[in-house]
């Protein structure tokens, strides 16, 4: 149904596919994405004992099983949907493959090879920069990594890098971008105060992984030696073409990154990041995979912490080999002050960071005044263009309930992205805007569609229940429940301005305590 929505509409336009004219374009491209590569020897470890980690063939079924059929399939040319209807029959020979490669720790070669597909980032490309390399991989390999990381965040501590939002459950940009606005806001509430927000762009931060310097981190953290050497085979030695049309590069042997595409990465990314963390208590460093943002809290106009922590973050990323795009990282500073003052710049490597008034931060427009109409303007001009396509739906002769599930798929959730972190404190004209195209859908549709400021609140109460049950959660220590007599009361957040009182946590917990 879905596919015959987008012929109606023409959502989603792909973007224009990639030259094949140029034979030349799929080696450049190749040498490009793997321009970290240091071309060294994989560095070999000490043996250890064999790797207590073992399969079962119900467990290999069971992914197998999993397999999402319409996933392309990997440069072996084997699809998923075979592997999902011979589940049965494969299981017992693909476990003691998985079993013999963790007992030698050694990945077979033909399941670390990847097919890159340049997938264009904008519609006018300029240079090879403004290509995203998305690696095709082993079908069978994706199940057995699959396998390992449920095996690897099993053992690891729910501790562990709570600022780091990506790949854990019950965490999300809403939270990242909720516990960045409370943290600021919490301090602007005090005298004499200011935030400044540093907003770090990394070039490619997965390709420079340095496998050696990460399986030194795994076993600091506690994982078998032996599936740490597993880990270091599966990322060293992988032989990478890219694929530009009918045209395939000569391959690369790559020993440097984790690939985009691999089940393993987005993991092994966070566990390898999972000590760059603030210095000083005044400062936080908040992560969404590789979006990294440092919130300092100045007070009395020191900042003398602050900068420090720019400073040894710099000296982190150096000693890690991640390379910070100074002329992509930016700063923004809020300060409510009365007085206008000068704020000198930031440096990082000898250069100046540019000074923005508003950032665009997973997904959502922040403004130096920590205002939401820049978003809102943005939310609404976009949902408006998606209008134009309900519309034309309605004269192909669609039924309501159709039209209506094409709204909450691509309009509502325009609209409602992130919605717990910005709605509350939102201006009434602002409110008036996003409801228009709430109103404007429900005429099209010819059903009752709900209200933003009920999707808001139902939000808002679901994430702080799932906050509460959740003791692991960086924000459960704001929900303070209250004595037993009041059961199902939680201790309310002082605030002295409106912007604290409205944004979300102490929303939150005046929707608990209003419905009990």
């Amino acid at each position: 149904m879905w596919q015959g929505l987008q012929s109606i509409t023409d959502y989603k336009k792909k973007t224009s596919p990639v030259a094949d004219h140029d034979v030349l374009l799929p080696d450049k491209l190749n040498n490009f994405f793997a321009r970290f590569e240091d071309n060294t020897v994989p560095p070999t470890r000490p043996a250890t004992k064999t790797c207590g980690l073992t399969f079962t063939a119900a467990n290999v079924r069971k992914t197998f099983k999993c397999v999402n059929p319409r996933k392309a399939a990997g440069p072996d040319g084997i699809p998923g949907r075979v592997l999902r209807a011979c589940a049965d029959q494969l299981a017992g020979v693909f476990t003691d493959i998985f079993n013999q490669s963790l007992s030698q720790s050694a990945v077979p070669t033909c399941f670390k090879r990847a097919t890159i597909v340049p997938v264009p980032k904008k519609a006018k490309v300029t240079e090879l920069n403004d290509y995203r390399p998305v690696a095709l991989t082993s079908v069978i390999m994706k199940c057995f990594e699959r396998l390992v990381k449920d095996h690897i965040t099993s053992i690891l501590p729910d501790t562990l890098d709570p600022l780091q939002f990506a790949y854990r459950p019950n965490r999300s940009t809403d939270d990242a971008i909720a516990i960045t606005l409370h943290t600021a806001l919490t301090h602007l509430d005090k005298r004499n105060t200011y935030v400044r927000m540093l907003f770090i762009d990394y070039s490619s931060a997965f390709n420079t992984i340095v496998p050696s310097k990460l399986v030194i981190k795994l076993e600091t953290l506690g994982l078998d030696p032996a599936l740490c050497n597993w880990v270091l085979d599966f990322l060293t030695g992988r032989s990478q073409v890219v694929r530009v049309g009918n045209n395939i590069s000569t391959p690369l042997i790559l020993n440097t990154g984790a690939p985009q595409g691999c089940v393993l990465s987005p993991l092994l990314y966070s566990l390898f990041t999972h000590d760059c963390v603030a210095k000083h208590a005044s400062n936080s460093i908040i992560k969404f995979a590789d979006d990294t943002t440092v919130v300092g809290l100045i007070t009395n106009n020191d900042e003398t912490a602050y900068r420090e922590e720019v400073r040894a973050l710099g000296v982190w990323c150096q000693e890690n080999n991640l390379s910070l795009n100074v002329s992509k990282t930016k700063e923004m500073i809020v300060d409510f002050r009365k007085q206008e003052r000068e704020h000198p710049p930031i440096h990082i490597e000898g250069t100046v960071v540019e000074k923005v008034e508003s950032f665009k931060f997973l997904g959502v427009h922040i403004t130096d005044k920590l205002n939401w109409s820049t978003h809102t303007d943005s939310v609404v001009k976009k949902a408006q263009q998606r209008l134009f396509n309900l519309r034309r739906l309605k004269k192909f002769g669609l039924s309501p309930k159709s039209l209506t599930n094409f709204y909450r798929c691509t309009i509502e959730s325009i609209l409602s992205g992130c919605i717990t972190a910005w709605y509350g404190n939102c201006s009434a004209h602002n409110r008036k805007a996003l409801q228009r195209v709430v109103r404007t859908a429900q005429r099209i549709t010819g059903g009752k569609l709900p209200a933003l400021q009920d999707t808001y609140t139902t939000r808002c109460h679901r994430k702080a229940k799932k906050i509460i049950k959740d003791n692991n959660h960086p924000s459960h220590c704001l929900f303070t429940p209250l004595s037993s007599r009041r059961r199902g009361q939680y201790r309310c957040i002082k605030a002295g301005t409106e912007r604290l009182k409205n944004s979300f946590y102490l929303k939150a917990i005046r929707l608990l305590n209003s419905h009990h």
